[in-house]
Order: structure tokens, then sequence, then C-alpha cells
């Protein structure tokens, strides 16, 4: 793909997010999230693979039938309320259709079978947009609704994501349809938080953004596509340890920064008296700690030793940047005692 094309799509990414966070219509919204999904189908479909026109296919597929049901609630909502606002959603019926298509965007059990099928059949780099910048714009129509939106529809949905990623993750060898579980697991803690402080799902949001990105960039610099490529090729005497501490941050163990959103929302949500729910994500996370804790211990523990003479995987192509790397690395790793500030 030329480079003109690609900052062509990079740049109408860019904008069909900014349309629908910015936007107060419902018209405005939904083209923004048009724009977004018509923009990344090249980029997923670009290396022209069997597999890259499955994913892209299946991708436009659950977009457009979520967008279609952004539409048909919107319509509804203004029909029996004579309101295109964003904030103006009223009707019962819309709230619940809405809230089960922006799941549907984001990936949310049981709408999620097409995630980790649309990150296995594309390339890291556009996993790495699919798991983090896709998520902004549904998520920020989520925000902005959060107080009517259907609450036990949220709720419901994001305990099923945080158990479905936790089991999901457990069988796998493809490190892109782990990662895939883990976003659902992920999203699964967002969508159950943000009916009871959106402060908290936006900083649960921010945060995963904050250690999938240098995880991801990991992957990609040392060519890791599944668990066995963790143990049979020398990873970078520096990357490894940071790769590790970033996958186990993820998983949310303590002091790493992934336990800061899980500790802040198992608080809130003991205040309000849900411990049953606060017990369900606590022990749903343990499965998804335990396949990070399998991936940590196959990178450090288990790496066969390589003759000298083969030169290693891990060494960088020549001009390969790692700016964004070196930057995101150090808040997805030592967050962890800046929490009093994060409290809301």
């Amino acid at each position: 793909m030329s480079p003109m094309i690609t900052s062509i799509l990079i740049l109408s990414l860019a904008t069909g997010t900014i349309i629908t966070m910015a936007s107060f219509h419902w018209l405005l919204a939904w083209m923004g999230l048009e724009l977004n999904t018509l923009a990344i189908l090249p980029i997923i479909s670009k290396s022209h693979h069997p597999r890259a026109t499955e994913a892209s296919t299946k991708y436009f597929l659950t977009q457009a039938a979520a967008s279609a049901l952004i539409l048909f609630s919107s319509v509804m909502n203004a029909q029996a309320t004579g309101q295109w606002g964003i904030l103006q959603l009223e009707d019962p019926l819309a709230q619940t259709l809405l809230t089960m298509a922006l799941a549907m965007k984001l990936g949310l059990a049981p709408a999620h079978f097409w995630l980790p099928e649309v990150l296995q059949g594309t390339s890291f780099k556009t996993g790495l947009i699919i798991i983090t910048w896709q998520k902004l714009a549904p998520m920020a129509l989520l925000l902005l609704t959060w107080n009517q939106a259907s609450m036990l529809t949220l709720t419901m949905m994001g305990s099923l994501s945080v158990i479905v990623g936790g089991l999901g993750g457990l069988n796998q060898t493809q490190l892109r349809k782990i990662i895939a579980f883990s976003s659902i697991a992920h999203l699964g803690w967002m969508a159950t938080i943000i009916t009871k402080s959106n402060k908290l799902a936006l900083l649960n949001l921010t945060m995963y953004i904050l250690i999938s990105t240098p995880m991801m960039l990991s992957l990609i610099f040392s060519s890791t596509k599944t668990t066995q490529d963790l143990t049979t090729s020398a990873p970078s005497p520096i990357l490894a340890p940071l790769t590790m501490m970033t996958l186990l941050s993820l998983g949310g163990l303590p002091p790493l920064s992934g336990f800061m959103p899980k500790w802040l929302t198992l608080e809130e949500l003991l205040a309000q008296n849900m411990a049953p729910l606060a017990t369900v994500l606590a022990m749903s996370t343990l499965l998804s700690l335990f396949f990070y804790l399998r991936l940590s211990y196959s990178l450090s523990v288990t790496m066969s030793p390589s003759p000298t003479k083969i030169s290693s995987k891990w060494r960088l192509k020549p001009h390969t940047s790692t700016l964004l790397l070196s930057t995101t690395l150090p808040p997805s790793i030592l967050t962890l005692p800046l929490t009093p500030l994060m409290k809301p």
C-alpha cells in the first residue's frame, strides 16, 4: 500500500473518531462511526491473504449490523421523544438497543465472536489499532450516555465478558487470539463500572491502552506470533523482562500499573454494596492472570539455548523506531504509586 493511501486512511480513522467524540447529534455520531469502519477495512485486508480478506469481511458485517442498530435506536428515540440529541435518549427500548449495538461494536460478550477471528487474520500493527484506537469512539458514546444506558444489560454483559475473556484465552497458542480475549475481559471491567463511575471507566480504558501498546510493540519487534515463539529463540536481553512485566501488568498483578484500575473498581463496587459482582470479577480475573503467567513463564524460564553463530531473532531491523515503545513502557509498569490521585 502506498504511503499516500496509508496516510489518507489513518487521517480518516482519526477524523471519524473525532467526529463521534465531538458530536451531540446521533446522525453525526453515526457518520463518524461509519467513517471509522470504512477506513480500517483496507488496512485489515492490505496483505491480500485469504485470512485477511475473511477478517475484513467479518469486521465489516459486524460493524455494519451494529451501526444499523445504532441508527434504528436513534430513529426510534426521535419518534418517541422528538429529540435527536445524544443526551436526550429517553425511550427504554432505544436505550437497550443502543447498549447492545455499542457492545457489539466494542466486542463485549456475547457479541464477541468476531474479535478473536479478526485479530488472528490481520497483522499485529493493525491489531493494535483495533484494540486501542477503534475502541475510543464507541466508548465515548457509552460515556456520554452512561446515565441513560441500560444498567442491567451493561452489568450482565460486562461480567459475562470478564468470564468469557478469561476462559477463552486458556486454550490458545496464538498470541493474537490471547490478546483478543484479554481485550474482551478488560472491556468487561469497563462496561461493569461505567454505570457506577464513568471516571473509573475512563481510567480503565486509559490504562488498558497504555499497557497494551508497549506489549504489542514488544511482540512486533521480537517477531513473536505464537507461544512457541517465546521459547524457541533468545529474545532481547532488555526487551524480554520488559515484555514479561507488561504482560503481568495487563493481567493486573500488583505492584504493577494494571492492578490500579482493578483495585479502584473493586473498591467502588464494594462501596455500592455489590460484593457478589466484585467477587465474580475478581475470581474471573484470575483466569486471565493464569495465561499471562503462562506466557511470562514461557518467555523467562523455558528459553532454550541457541548457538552463538545463529543471528538472534531479537535483532532489530535498521531504522526501527522505538520511540513509542520507550514512551509507553514506564507508565505501563510504574503508575501504581499514583493511585491516591486517581480516586474519583
